[in-house]
Protein backbone atom coordinates (compact mmCIF):
# COMPACT_ATOMS: atom_id res chain seq x y z
CA UNK A 1 0.00 0.00 0.00
CA UNK A 2 2.91 2.74 0.79
CA UNK A 3 3.92 4.34 -2.44
CA UNK A 4 6.95 4.07 -3.82
CA UNK A 5 9.60 6.48 -5.28
CA UNK A 6 11.80 5.13 -8.48
CA UNK A 7 15.32 7.32 -8.88
CA UNK A 8 16.99 6.98 -11.89
CA UNK A 9 20.39 8.26 -12.03
CA UNK A 10 22.48 8.05 -15.14
CA UNK A 11 25.98 9.23 -15.50
CA UNK A 12 26.12 9.67 -19.62
CA UNK A 13 22.88 8.96 -20.63
CA UNK A 14 20.95 11.63 -19.33
CA UNK A 15 19.39 13.71 -22.61
CA UNK A 16 20.17 15.71 -25.16
CA UNK A 17 19.79 18.76 -22.98
CA UNK A 18 22.18 17.45 -19.83
CA UNK A 19 24.97 16.91 -22.65
CA UNK A 20 25.38 21.00 -22.48
CA UNK A 21 27.26 20.62 -19.17
CA UNK A 22 31.08 19.01 -19.45
CA UNK A 23 31.87 15.99 -18.82
CA UNK A 24 33.62 16.66 -15.80
CA UNK A 25 30.13 18.70 -14.71
CA UNK A 26 28.10 15.23 -15.40
CA UNK A 27 30.63 13.28 -13.48
CA UNK A 28 30.04 15.39 -10.47
CA UNK A 29 26.45 15.77 -10.65
CA UNK A 30 25.90 12.30 -11.52
CA UNK A 31 27.77 11.21 -8.25
CA UNK A 32 26.26 13.78 -5.95
CA UNK A 33 22.62 12.75 -7.30
CA UNK A 34 23.86 9.07 -6.48
CA UNK A 35 24.62 10.09 -2.65
CA UNK A 36 21.87 12.61 -2.31
CA UNK A 37 18.36 10.51 -3.89
CA UNK A 38 20.08 6.60 -3.27
CA UNK A 39 22.38 6.53 -0.56
CA UNK A 40 20.38 9.43 1.66
CA UNK A 41 22.92 11.73 2.44
CA UNK A 42 22.64 15.27 3.32
CA UNK A 43 23.98 18.14 1.32
CA UNK A 44 26.50 19.00 4.10
CA UNK A 45 27.97 15.53 4.01
CA UNK A 46 27.78 15.83 -0.15
CA UNK A 47 29.50 19.29 0.00
CA UNK A 48 31.93 17.94 2.53
CA UNK A 49 32.87 15.17 0.55
CA UNK A 50 33.61 17.16 -2.74
CA UNK A 51 35.11 20.28 -1.10
CA UNK A 52 32.29 22.61 -1.96
CA UNK A 53 29.43 24.67 -0.82
CA UNK A 54 26.32 23.21 0.40
CA UNK A 55 25.16 25.65 -1.87
CA UNK A 56 26.76 24.84 -4.54
CA UNK A 57 25.21 21.09 -3.99
CA UNK A 58 21.94 22.11 -3.79
CA UNK A 59 22.59 23.77 -7.18
CA UNK A 60 24.09 21.03 -9.06
CA UNK A 61 20.80 18.77 -7.77
CA UNK A 62 18.77 21.40 -9.20
CA UNK A 63 20.39 21.44 -12.14
CA UNK A 64 20.57 17.22 -12.70
CA UNK A 65 16.58 17.52 -12.00
CA UNK A 66 16.28 20.46 -14.61
CA UNK A 67 18.29 18.58 -17.07
CA UNK A 68 16.82 15.40 -16.82
CA UNK A 69 19.95 13.71 -15.26
CA UNK A 70 18.00 12.86 -12.38
CA UNK A 71 14.70 11.30 -13.43
CA UNK A 72 12.12 10.86 -10.36
CA UNK A 73 9.12 8.45 -10.81
CA UNK A 74 5.96 8.05 -8.50
CA UNK A 75 4.64 4.67 -8.19
CA UNK A 76 1.49 3.26 -5.95
CA UNK A 77 0.44 -0.30 -6.69
CA UNK A 78 -2.23 0.05 -9.43
CA UNK A 79 -5.09 -0.87 -7.46
CA UNK A 80 -4.47 2.30 -5.46
CA UNK A 81 -5.50 5.72 -7.08
CA UNK A 82 -3.08 8.33 -5.62
CA UNK A 83 -4.72 11.68 -7.40
CA UNK A 84 -8.01 10.99 -6.16
CA UNK A 85 -6.64 10.32 -2.97
CA UNK A 86 -5.19 13.67 -2.45
CA UNK A 87 -8.06 15.26 -3.69
CA UNK A 88 -10.51 13.48 -1.66
CA UNK A 89 -8.55 14.30 1.52
CA UNK A 90 -8.10 18.06 0.93
CA UNK A 91 -11.87 18.60 0.01
CA UNK A 92 -13.25 16.84 3.00
CA UNK A 93 -10.05 18.04 5.23
CA UNK A 94 -9.39 14.68 5.91
CA UNK A 95 -6.58 13.06 8.16
CA UNK A 96 -5.83 10.10 5.28
CA UNK A 97 -7.95 9.42 2.52
CA UNK A 98 -7.07 5.88 0.34
CA UNK A 99 -9.24 5.53 -2.94
CA UNK A 100 -9.29 2.59 -4.70
CA UNK A 101 -9.88 0.98 -7.76
CA UNK A 102 -13.77 -0.15 -7.93
CA UNK A 103 -14.07 -3.57 -9.51
CA UNK A 104 -15.71 -3.59 -12.90
CA UNK A 105 -17.92 -6.15 -12.13
CA UNK A 106 -19.33 -4.45 -9.06
CA UNK A 107 -19.77 -0.88 -9.63
CA UNK A 108 -23.43 -0.88 -8.38
CA UNK A 109 -22.28 -3.43 -4.79
CA UNK A 110 -21.35 -1.52 -1.79
CA UNK A 111 -18.40 -2.06 -0.12
CA UNK A 112 -16.21 -3.83 -2.18
CA UNK A 113 -14.24 -6.64 -0.67
CA UNK A 114 -10.92 -5.13 -1.52
CA UNK A 115 -11.87 -1.87 0.42
CA UNK A 116 -11.37 -4.32 3.31
CA UNK A 117 -7.95 -5.41 2.48
CA UNK A 118 -6.79 -1.98 2.18
CA UNK A 119 -8.18 -0.73 5.37
CA UNK A 120 -6.24 -3.59 7.07
CA UNK A 121 -3.21 -2.22 5.70
CA UNK A 122 -4.01 1.04 6.71
CA UNK A 123 -4.49 0.25 10.65
CA UNK A 124 -1.12 -1.75 10.69
CA UNK A 125 0.38 1.89 9.60
CA UNK A 126 -2.34 3.82 12.17
CA UNK A 127 -2.10 1.45 15.03
CA UNK A 128 0.81 1.91 17.23
CA UNK A 129 1.92 -0.32 20.46
CA UNK A 130 -0.29 0.18 23.52
CA UNK A 131 -3.11 1.77 21.73
CA UNK A 132 -7.13 0.40 22.20
CA UNK A 133 -8.62 -0.44 18.81
CA UNK A 134 -12.02 0.13 18.58
CA UNK A 135 -14.57 -1.86 16.02
CA UNK A 136 -17.84 -1.33 15.12
CA UNK A 137 -20.21 -3.31 13.19
CA UNK A 138 -20.15 -3.48 9.40
CA UNK A 139 -19.85 -5.98 7.06
CA UNK A 140 -16.36 -3.75 5.38
CA UNK A 141 -15.34 -3.99 9.03
CA UNK A 142 -15.45 -7.78 9.59
CA UNK A 143 -13.75 -8.16 5.92
CA UNK A 144 -10.89 -5.42 7.32
CA UNK A 145 -10.58 -7.99 10.04
CA UNK A 146 -10.58 -10.94 7.92
CA UNK A 147 -7.54 -9.41 5.93
CA UNK A 148 -5.65 -8.39 9.37
CA UNK A 149 -1.90 -9.75 9.08
CA UNK A 150 -0.09 -7.28 11.21
CA UNK A 151 -0.79 -5.18 13.90
CA UNK A 152 1.39 -4.07 17.06
CA UNK A 153 0.31 -5.32 20.78
CA UNK A 154 -3.06 -3.36 21.56
CA UNK A 155 -6.37 -4.07 23.04
CA UNK A 156 -8.96 -4.58 20.73
CA UNK A 157 -12.89 -3.56 21.96
CA UNK A 158 -16.22 -3.96 20.36
CA UNK A 159 -17.51 -0.71 19.88
CA UNK A 160 -21.16 -1.79 18.99
CA UNK A 161 -23.80 -4.73 19.56
CA UNK A 162 -23.71 -7.06 16.56
CA UNK A 163 -26.83 -7.34 13.88
CA UNK A 164 -27.74 -10.96 14.60
CA UNK A 165 -27.00 -12.13 17.97
CA UNK A 166 -27.59 -15.65 16.06
CA UNK A 167 -24.30 -14.60 13.51
CA UNK A 168 -22.13 -12.99 16.50
CA UNK A 169 -19.53 -15.58 15.98
CA UNK A 170 -19.36 -14.74 12.30
CA UNK A 171 -19.51 -11.08 12.75
CA UNK A 172 -18.30 -7.92 14.57
CA UNK A 173 -17.39 -10.86 17.79
CA UNK A 174 -15.22 -12.71 15.52
CA UNK A 175 -13.63 -9.80 14.22
CA UNK A 176 -12.83 -8.29 17.20
CA UNK A 177 -11.42 -11.58 18.14
CA UNK A 178 -9.13 -11.62 15.44
CA UNK A 179 -7.89 -8.04 15.43
CA UNK A 180 -6.46 -9.51 19.05
CA UNK A 181 -5.15 -12.73 17.89
CA UNK A 182 -3.22 -11.01 15.47
CA UNK A 183 -2.02 -8.11 17.44
CA UNK A 184 -1.65 -10.68 20.46
CA UNK A 185 -3.51 -8.46 22.57
CA UNK A 186 -6.66 -8.49 25.08
CA UNK A 187 -10.17 -8.64 22.87
CA UNK A 188 -13.18 -6.90 24.66
CA UNK A 189 -16.06 -8.72 22.35
CA UNK A 190 -19.86 -7.54 23.14
CA UNK A 191 -22.40 -10.41 23.09
CA UNK A 192 -25.60 -8.30 22.70
CA UNK A 193 -27.87 -7.46 19.38
CA UNK A 194 -27.24 -3.76 18.84
CA UNK A 195 -31.00 -2.88 18.52
CA UNK A 196 -33.16 -3.45 21.71
CA UNK A 197 -36.99 -3.25 22.01
CA UNK A 198 -37.05 -0.04 24.15
CA UNK A 199 -35.04 2.17 26.54
CA UNK A 200 -35.38 0.12 29.23
CA UNK A 201 -34.32 -3.05 27.98
CA UNK A 202 -30.96 -1.05 26.64
CA UNK A 203 -30.12 0.06 29.63
CA UNK A 204 -30.35 -3.21 31.70
CA UNK A 205 -28.18 -4.47 28.67
CA UNK A 206 -25.58 -1.99 29.35
CA UNK A 207 -25.55 -2.10 33.11
CA UNK A 208 -24.18 -6.24 32.54
CA UNK A 209 -20.98 -7.05 33.79
CA UNK A 210 -19.45 -7.97 30.25
CA UNK A 211 -21.11 -5.24 28.34
CA UNK A 212 -20.01 -2.76 30.92
CA UNK A 213 -16.32 -3.74 31.13
CA UNK A 214 -16.67 -3.18 27.02
CA UNK A 215 -18.18 0.12 27.77
CA UNK A 216 -15.20 1.59 30.28
CA UNK A 217 -12.70 1.23 27.46
CA UNK A 218 -14.58 3.70 24.79
CA UNK A 219 -12.99 6.73 26.39
CA UNK A 220 -9.35 4.77 26.06
CA UNK A 221 -9.88 4.18 22.27
CA UNK A 222 -7.66 6.05 19.90
CA UNK A 223 -7.69 3.96 16.81
CA UNK A 224 -11.32 3.56 15.51
CA UNK A 225 -12.42 1.49 12.35
CA UNK A 226 -16.70 1.91 11.32
CA UNK A 227 -18.78 1.69 8.27
CA UNK A 228 -21.28 3.63 6.96
CA UNK A 229 -24.94 2.73 5.78
CA UNK A 230 -27.33 4.35 3.30
CA UNK A 231 -30.70 4.85 4.51
CA UNK A 232 -32.49 1.94 2.29
CA UNK A 233 -32.90 -1.81 2.48
CA UNK A 234 -29.86 -3.59 2.36
CA UNK A 235 -27.49 -1.02 2.19
CA UNK A 236 -27.52 -0.23 6.10
CA UNK A 237 -28.30 -2.81 8.53
CA UNK A 238 -29.97 -0.71 11.27
CA UNK A 239 -32.07 0.14 8.37
CA UNK A 240 -32.90 -3.16 7.81
CA UNK A 241 -33.09 -3.63 11.73
CA UNK A 242 -36.64 -1.66 11.99
CA UNK A 243 -40.10 -1.71 11.62
CA UNK A 244 -41.82 -0.29 8.32
CA UNK A 245 -43.42 2.39 10.78
CA UNK A 246 -39.94 3.03 12.16
CA UNK A 247 -38.65 3.47 8.90
CA UNK A 248 -40.88 5.89 7.94
CA UNK A 249 -40.91 7.82 10.90
CA UNK A 250 -37.00 8.48 10.44
CA UNK A 251 -37.49 8.87 7.20
CA UNK A 252 -39.44 11.99 7.86
CA UNK A 253 -36.72 13.47 9.55
CA UNK A 254 -34.67 13.37 6.70
CA UNK A 255 -32.34 10.50 7.26
CA UNK A 256 -29.84 10.05 4.90
CA UNK A 257 -27.07 7.79 6.34
CA UNK A 258 -26.37 6.15 9.20
CA UNK A 259 -22.97 5.32 11.08
CA UNK A 260 -23.06 2.99 14.37
CA UNK A 261 -26.59 3.39 14.96
CA UNK A 262 -26.05 7.05 14.51
CA UNK A 263 -28.29 8.87 12.25
CA UNK A 264 -27.28 12.09 9.64
CA UNK A 265 -29.20 14.32 7.49
CA UNK A 266 -27.51 14.85 3.64
CA UNK A 267 -25.68 17.96 5.81
CA UNK A 268 -24.05 15.86 8.48
CA UNK A 269 -26.45 16.70 11.56
CA UNK A 270 -27.82 14.38 13.79
CA UNK A 271 -31.25 13.56 13.64
CA UNK A 272 -33.22 10.63 15.44
CA UNK A 273 -31.06 10.60 18.42
CA UNK A 274 -33.97 8.91 20.08
CA UNK A 275 -33.08 5.61 18.17
CA UNK A 276 -29.48 5.61 19.83
CA UNK A 277 -31.08 4.96 23.20
CA UNK A 278 -32.41 1.84 22.37
CA UNK A 279 -28.81 0.42 20.99
CA UNK A 280 -25.66 -1.09 22.16
CA UNK A 281 -23.45 1.18 20.57
CA UNK A 282 -20.51 3.81 21.20
CA UNK A 283 -22.27 7.68 21.62
CA UNK A 284 -21.36 9.98 19.08
CA UNK A 285 -19.89 12.58 21.78
CA UNK A 286 -17.30 9.68 22.27
CA UNK A 287 -16.59 9.25 18.90
CA UNK A 288 -15.76 13.03 18.34
CA UNK A 289 -13.42 12.54 21.17
CA UNK A 290 -11.19 9.44 19.85
CA UNK A 291 -8.36 10.95 17.35
CA UNK A 292 -8.36 8.99 14.42
CA UNK A 293 -11.88 7.65 13.45
CA UNK A 294 -11.71 5.69 9.78
CA UNK A 295 -14.61 4.94 7.87
CA UNK A 296 -14.55 2.09 5.46
CA UNK A 297 -17.47 2.49 2.93
CA UNK A 298 -17.76 2.42 -1.02
CA UNK A 299 -20.10 1.84 -4.05
CA UNK A 300 -22.54 4.32 -5.89
CA UNK A 301 -25.24 3.72 -3.67
CA UNK A 302 -23.49 4.69 -0.44
CA UNK A 303 -21.33 7.67 -2.09
CA UNK A 304 -24.72 10.21 -0.69
CA UNK A 305 -23.91 8.82 3.03
CA UNK A 306 -20.38 8.70 2.80
CA UNK A 307 -20.89 12.70 2.17
CA UNK A 308 -23.18 12.94 4.75
CA UNK A 309 -21.26 11.15 7.42
CA UNK A 310 -17.79 13.17 6.61
CA UNK A 311 -19.66 16.39 7.03
CA UNK A 312 -20.31 15.38 10.42
CA UNK A 313 -16.85 15.82 11.63
CA UNK A 314 -16.85 12.43 13.27
CA UNK A 315 -14.78 10.63 10.93
CA UNK A 316 -10.98 11.77 10.44
CA UNK A 317 -10.15 9.00 7.87
CA UNK A 318 -11.35 7.30 4.64
CA UNK A 319 -11.04 4.29 2.72
CA UNK A 320 -13.47 4.36 -0.27
CA UNK A 321 -13.89 3.36 -3.74
CA UNK A 322 -12.85 5.44 -7.07
CA UNK A 323 -17.36 4.94 -7.55
CA UNK A 324 -17.85 7.19 -4.25
CA UNK A 325 -14.77 9.28 -4.63
CA UNK A 326 -16.03 10.81 -8.33
CA UNK A 327 -19.49 11.58 -6.64
CA UNK A 328 -17.39 13.11 -3.42
CA UNK A 329 -15.42 15.28 -5.51
CA UNK A 330 -18.73 17.31 -6.61
CA UNK A 331 -21.41 16.80 -3.85
CA UNK A 332 -23.04 19.61 -3.05
CA UNK A 333 -20.71 22.61 -0.96
CA UNK A 334 -17.29 22.50 -0.09
CA UNK A 335 -17.92 20.59 3.35
CA UNK A 336 -16.01 22.51 6.49
CA UNK A 337 -12.38 20.49 7.44
CA UNK A 338 -13.04 17.27 8.62
CA UNK A 339 -10.30 17.16 11.35
CA UNK A 340 -12.75 20.65 12.81
CA UNK A 341 -14.80 17.86 15.01
CA UNK A 342 -17.20 20.18 16.76
CA UNK A 343 -20.89 19.02 16.62
CA UNK A 344 -22.61 20.77 13.67
CA UNK A 345 -25.66 20.70 16.17
CA UNK A 346 -23.54 22.94 18.50
CA UNK A 347 -22.53 22.00 21.95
Amino acid sequence: MNSSEEIAVSGMSAGRSAMRMGPAELVQAAAMARRFYLEGKSKIQIAEEFGVSRFKVARVLETALERDLVRIEIRVPAELDAERSDALRARYGLRHAVVVESPAEAEESPDPENLGEVAADLLGELVAEGDVLGLAWGRSTIHMAAALDRLPPCTVVQLTGVYDAGTAERGSVEAVRRAAQVSGGDAHPIYAPMLLPDVATAAALRSQTGIARAFEYFDKVTVACVSIGSWEAGISTVHDMLTEEERAHYATLGVAAEMSAHLFDSEGRRVGRDLGERCITVEADRLRRIPEVVAIAGGQRKAAAIDAVLRSGLVTSLVTDTAAADYLMTAGSTPRPALNRADPDGP
